[in-house]
């Protein structure tokens, strides 16, 4: 967090992807941490390949990408994405927040209009991978659905929840 700055929740636009935002999510990508990058890729992530740009901005029927950007500046702060691959099935989704904007509500937000997205479609059920030593956002899904099923493989936490 940048100072004592407050930064409230609602400062932040959510918003889906578009097709003039390839340059504003490299941006964003090539300011996280390794530490963030790590636990989003599960991999450092230096600079993103147009490939790996192409894929985190694919939205079609069974995919959906949102932003969370600073109004009046298009600047990216949040990255998510989700994936449902076939009624019944879990909607996987993946979020990553810039540095300097964790703990401020903003994942939670992206996470709040995906599955809210992903409900409208029929979604019933979330599920996603978090790295073991990922405590923040382990103990914000144990607040957020206690009954998640958990089930731990190669370093990740494999999570499954009804919401």
């Amino acid at each position: 967090m940048l100072g004592t700055q407050v930064r409230p929740a609602d400062v932040v636009e959510i918003r889906l992807a578009g097709p003039g935002d390839e340059e504003r999510v490299r941006s964003f990508l090539c300011g996280l941490s390794l530490a963030t990058a790590t636990s989003r890729f599960f991999a450092g992530m230096t600079r993103p390949s147009p490939s790996v740009l192409r894929s985190l901005l694919l939205l079609d029927a069974r995919r959906d990408v949102l932003l969370a950007v600073l109004p009046g500046t298009d600047t990216v702060i949040g990255h998510a994405m989700s994936f449902h691959a076939a009624p019944g099935s879990p909607v996987e989704i993946a979020v990553v927040v810039a540095d300097e904007w964790q703990g401020l509500g903003y994942g939670s937000r992206l996470v709040g209009t995906l599955l809210g997205r992903a409900a409208a479609r029929g979604a019933r059920t979330v599920g996603m991978d978090v790295l073991g030593d990922n405590r923040r956002v382990l103990a914000m899904i144990r607040r957020r659905w206690p009954q998640a099923t958990t089930r731990v493989a190669s370093g990740t936490v494999e999570i499954e929840t009804s919401f």
